[in-house]
């Protein structure tokens, strides 16, 4: 377990990865929303409506670079200190799991503040979004929290695959999961099963996703720690 939390260590001497660059996507993605409605509040002078943006989602997605990072930056180093690739997989997925329930917490008191004040006192929401909150605020948190880790995960997968592999194998991948889409869409087009699909989308709720996200991610995960064992540093 030392060795474990040393790798832990090891991947927060580098902060902008894990720390920094997602705060400053964060503020950025906050600012620019507020910025906007208030500009909206200004223009407009019987705005009843409440405001709502996507900029939420913006440190999110940047945890699928975090992934790509935190194996390639340190993967080679870790090797060269003697740790297990095992050590090196579970200190690295804490990490992981650390700053997405880190981020999972500011979302979620940042819903609150904005519930209690009536969206910042101009109407307008960055964090608590109609739909994600509509099964409560624990299942909001839960979700926020499987979003990073999710991405992460991925990122971290697509890392492992380049290691192992090369870029080449990492391509085609790539080519065959859109591939494997397109013959999907491709079939329920052919069966005229749209209606079908989106039924099921509409009955999906927040608990659903967060459950299935942390599910694809607990698969994702394990095929990512079956290929960094035989990965090249």
């Amino acid at each position: 377990m030392t060795r474990t939390l040393n790798v832990v260590r090891m991947q927060l001497i580098n902060r902008k990865t894990f720390i920094w660059l997602p705060l400053i996507i964060f503020g950025a993605a906050f600012a620019i929303s507020m910025i906007i409605y208030l500009a909206i509040t200004m223009s407009v002078t019987d705005l009843d409506e409440p405001m709502y943006g996507g900029g939420s989602q913006a440190p999110l997605w940047y945890f699928a670079v975090i992934g790509i990072q935190a194996l390639l930056m340190t993967f080679p180093f870790s090797q060269a200190m003697s740790v297990t690739r095992r050590e090196f997989y579970v200190g690295t997925t804490l990490t992981a799991v650390g700053a997405s329930l880190l981020l999972s917490l500011v979302y979620l008191i940042g819903g609150l503040v904005e519930k209690a004040t009536d969206g910042w006192g101009i109407n307008g929401y960055f964090f608590a979004v109609p739909w994600i909150w509509d099964q409560g605020p624990v299942v909001a948190t839960l979700l926020y929290f499987m979003a990073p880790m999710l991405t992460f995960t991925i990122g971290f997968f697509a890392a492992t695959v380049y290691k192992r592999f090369g870029m080449l194998w990492l391509v085609l991948l790539g080519v065959a999961i859109a591939l494997a889409l397109a013959i999907a869409i491709l079939g329920i087009s052919a069966g005229s099963a749209w209606p079908t699909v989106g039924t099921w989308f509409l009955d999906l709720t927040p608990l659903r996703i967060a459950v299935g996200g942390l599910v694809v991610t607990a698969v994702l995960s394990g095929i990512a720690y079956a290929t960094l064992r035989r990965a090249i540093p």
